[in-house]
């Protein structure tokens, strides 16, 4: 239904996670009998969730831990780590720092170039670990280093940006031909961000693996404030969810994997994005409350640092319990912030739903959350 603005504009009614909720429906199930486990290209995860490519979530042990928890660590190619031989004193000074000077400082640390033996390295490093590797590229970066990456031996190979199109448009260098690189590459990508039908389409139609649902939605990003632009996800994620099933009839039976990535913090939003038709969630701020966190209780994406936009901040965020915890339990809070998979498992259990496929079938409705 659309609604109308003024004379010359309607717009369409949107929702985010806080304006839906999940209803039980006859039948219950014990939550031990209820799978979590997810499966992209030839790579099965006990548990739909990945990290998000931000220095203060994702590092080379943490991403190995996560992996050895279930999931997917995805590392920031483009960030301290394959900048600095010693990333950690880099990352204790952006933890101390004034706010008043973290943007500015931030700038400074990341304009150190990259350094390909460190990518290889990093990457290495993980694979060691006896998990799955993933790494994450700008557009932007990706014709510059992607060779490097699949040399080193990446599984998963992420396009990550604020948004990223099928049909970029520039007159100032060569865009990045989505569909003739994917092709080229012998691992499967995951791009993104997207956020309608139209958009999420056309990347599917470039042979992608996975599509990533989001624009600058997270707890550390400004990008509404800054360019105006905003996608609330509960809508989001439904309209790229309908894009793969269309897709999947137009390519004769292609499944890409919908993962929603942003406004993703706590447990109840993990139940909601799978509820909306998301096959994983991709977690920034919901994992660096981790006590083991690279961030040391502050978070920021890679807009933070932007050289001449900076469209978000470093946010301070309250270390709730170690990693494993904040997985599995158990929850010292009761906020939806720690045993995020044991709440996962209790709402799809008490809507009565044993596996992840059969729960974006769950019914919703439409119920603004009052904190009131």
């Amino acid at each position: 239904m659309e609604i109308e603005i003024g004379r010359a504009k309607r717009a369409r009614r949107a929702y985010t996670f806080d304006d839906i909720a999940v209803v039980p429906s006859r039948r219950t199930r014990n939550p031990e009998d209820v799978s979590t486990a997810w499966t992209i290209d030839a790579f099965p995860f006990a548990i739909p969730v990945l990290g998000a490519p931000m220095d203060s979530v994702v590092s080379p042990r943490t991403a190995i831990m996560l992996g050895q928890l279930g999931g997917l660590g995805v590392l920031d190619l483009e960030g301290l780590w394959t900048r600095y031989d010693d990333p950690e004193p880099y990352l204790a000074e952006i933890a101390a720092l004034d706010d008043a000077m973290a943007t500015q400082r931030m700038q400074e640390l990341y304009a150190e170039p990259i350094k390909p033996e460190l990518v290889r390295d990093r990457l290495a490093e993980i694979r060691a670990g006896g998990v799955t590797v993933a790494g994450a590229l700008t557009p932007q970066r990706t014709q510059q280093l992607y060779e490097t990456v699949v040399a080193a031996g990446v599984d998963l190979f992420v396009i990550r940006g604020t948004t990223v199109s099928a049909e970029h448009v520039s007159s100032v260098d060569q865009p990045l031909n989505l569909k003739k690189f994917i092709y080229d590459l012998d691992v499967p990508v995951i791009v993104g961000g997207a956020s309608t039908y139209t958009a999420a389409l056309h990347l599917m139609r470039t042979g992608a693996a996975g599509v990533l649902v989001g624009f600058g939605g997270g707890a550390a990003s400004t990008t509404r404030a800054t360019l105006g632009i905003h996608a609330p996800m509960a809508t989001a994620v439904s309209d790229v969810a309908g894009a793969r099933r269309d897709y999947l009839d137009e390519s004769g039976g292609r499944y890409v994997h919908v993962i929603a990535d942003g406004g993703v913090g706590t447990s109840g939003d993990i139940v909601k994005a799978l509820a909306m038709g998301a096959d994983a969630v991709m977690l920034g701020v919901a994992l660096s409350r981790a006590t083991d966190a690279p961030g040391r209780g502050y978070h920021w994406g890679p807009e933070s640092h932007h050289p001449k936009l900076p469209r978000g901040h470093r946010v301070s965020v309250e270390q709730v319990t170690t990693l494993e915890s904040v997985l599995y339990g158990p929850a010292p809070v009761a906020d939806g912030t720690a045993n995020l998979i044991g709440a996962l498992k209790k709402s799809m259990a008490t809507t009565g739903y044993s596996d992840l496929k059969e729960f974006q079938r769950v019914d919703v409705v439409v119920a603004p959350y009052s904190a009131g």
